[in-house]
């Protein structure tokens, strides 16, 4: 119930975000469906490999890519499937793909307490971290995908 009122309070306060609540919502589910087929049927919509995205957002697109990273994170912990870091890296990918926003997805490893090899996926978008930057220390990246768009 807390929950729910959280939820209601910040969508009142951003009609903005609240524009992106279903969109995030049907990429969250189509990437989560998109991730049941082979990962080499995926990777090359996520971008130029090995590459990266600059480090600096233009003006403009800032309060977007802060949205989208709201949106994302708020949907993730309501989705009846799991919402993985993989899906909300990619799904946050395409919701900033459509509105011509750069963005780096990252891939990498780590060992967890017990030793055994752990993956984890995050997102940059310029300087800002879309999705994964909470648990994204420790990893290191073994690959890296930049979403490098066209200027229009």
């Amino acid at each position: 119930m807390m929950t729910l009122r959280r939820l209601r309070l910040l969508l009142v306060h951003d009609k903005a975000l609240l524009a992106l609540i279903p969109e995030a919502l049907w990429r969250l589910m189509l990437v989560r469906i998109q991730l049941l087929f082979p990962f080499a049927r995926t990777a090359p919509q996520l971008g130029v490999k090995s590459l990266e995205t600059p480090a600096l957002s233009k003006a403009s697109d800032i309060r977007r890519i802060q949205q989208i990273t709201k949106a994302i994170r708020v949907m993730s912990r309501y989705t009846p499937w799991k919402s993985t870091c993989m899906v909300r890296a990619v799904a946050a990918l395409k919701m900033l793909e459509k509105r011509g926003i750069e963005s780096t997805l990252y891939m990498g490893v780590a060992r967890d307490k017990q030793g055994q090899m752990i993956a984890h996926a995050w997102l940059r978008s310029g300087a800002h971290y879309v999705s994964g930057d909470d648990a994204m220390q420790g990893f290191v990246v073994v690959e890296k995908f930049a979403k490098v768009l066209q200027a229009e």
